[in-house]
């Protein structure tokens, strides 16, 4: 098959377990904050999905020593493009393992991104059916928006952090018909990466770990559809004290509405308002951003994302987000002096009659 024939034989990211050591908090954010329902609770684990997931789950929360991700599945288009992607990963190298022990889905192919994260692809997944009191008369709709918090509709993208992010970009290139929508460069090296086997801007983002750490989980990310739902939701996690890291605003990168904050398990949600440009060309070019136009790729609107956090803390963290603040405080580029900010200042500006007699 060749890499265009390969293109859209992955659907979507179907689920993502996170792992947290405080799985109650955790629950109650998802289920209270983003009003998602849990359809299955079973040993360690409970199993979420929000109003407009097609299937029984897309969360699964596992209760563990340290948050993390457990795994994320993605579903193919077909059975005969699972039996394929899977052939192709074996061809490459790639060990994996079959199994079908997971609620709601079934025949699922396991293995490992070159930098170590658990992935799985699948194509029988179980659709949700809701029961008659959840039923709603929207027909695109799955179930009934709840009433309670500010409701995310789905799943929506999977950003991870790699040692290599180019290794893994090409994996999921080769191996499963990724297209590379927008990536980020420093000199030669690739910081980011943002990948979509379908009109998405992306389905699956890779960051470079800037600690040199392997394996980690950037963010999950649900949808909304709306940057109205980004403030909403902003203001109810400033009132009950969820800890907020940047936005919202809006990215350069993929024109995504963003607002991201960590929940109590530790581990990094995004809320995304709108989905931002949809790539319709079949054959555009992949967009390259350079290191030294980061801020606008990451926040046209000028929302200051951390250094300390955004470029360096992923689960799962050798250190508490406290601890991994506190040693982290430091880093990154330093901040401009008002005489580089002054001397910045095109003198057209100074001159202008827009701020003449403007006070000093």
């Amino acid at each position: 098959m060749s890499d265009n024939d390969s293109r859209h034989e992955i659907a979507h990211l179907a689920r993502v377990e996170l792992f947290s050591p405080k799985p109650q908090e955790t629950l109650d954010f998802f289920t209270k904050f983003l009003g998602m329902y849990v359809t299955r609770t079973e040993g360690q684990s409970a199993y979420l999905r929000g109003y407009e997931d097609p299937y029984q789950w897309s969360l699964k929360i596992t209760e563990s020593p340290e948050a993390g991700m457990g795994h994320a599945a993605l579903r193919t288009s077909s059975p005969e493009s699972l039996n394929r992607r899977a052939e192709s990963l074996k061809q490459g190298n790639v060990e994996g393992v079959w199994s079908e022990d997971e609620f709601g889905y079934g025949k699922t192919f396991e293995y490992k991104s070159p930098d170590g994260h658990n992935l799985q692809l699948l194509w029988e997944a179980e659709t949700y059916v809701a029961p008659p009191e959840l039923k709603s008369k929207i027909l695109t709709r799955k179930s009934k928006k709840p009433l309670q918090g500010v409701p995310v509709k789905r799943i929506d993208h999977l950003n991870l952090m790699a040692s290599d992010v180019t290794a893994v970009k090409n994996s999921f290139e080769r191996h499963l018909g990724f297209r590379t929508t927008e990536r980020v460069v420093d000199g030669d090296v690739e910081i980011g990466a943002w990948m979509s086997s379908n009109i998405l801007g992306h389905e699956v983002a890779c960051m470079r770990d800037m600690t040199g750490g392997r394996g980690k989980m950037h963010h999950v990310a649900f949808y909304y559809g709306t940057g109205q739902h980004n403030s909403d939701a902003v203001e109810m996690f400033r009132d009950y004290d969820i800890r907020i890291e940047a936005g919202p605003d809006k990215h350069g990168i993929t024109q995504g509405q963003f607002l991201y904050v960590f929940e109590p398990g530790g581990n990094r949600i995004e809320l995304f308002g709108e989905a931002g440009y949809l790539h319709l060309e079949p054959d555009a070019e992949t967009k390259t951003w350079q290191m030294s136009d980061i801020d606008t790729g990451l926040a046209v609107g000028g929302a200051a994302l951390p250094w300390e956090t955004y470029f360096t803390y992923g689960t799962p963290s050798p250190l508490s987000l406290d601890q991994h603040i506190e040693k982290y405080a430091h880093f990154g580029p330093p901040s401009p002096d008002a005489e580089s900010v002054a001397a910045a200042v095109p003198d057209e500006i100074e001159q202008s009659r827009a701020v003449a007699g403007a006070p000093v």
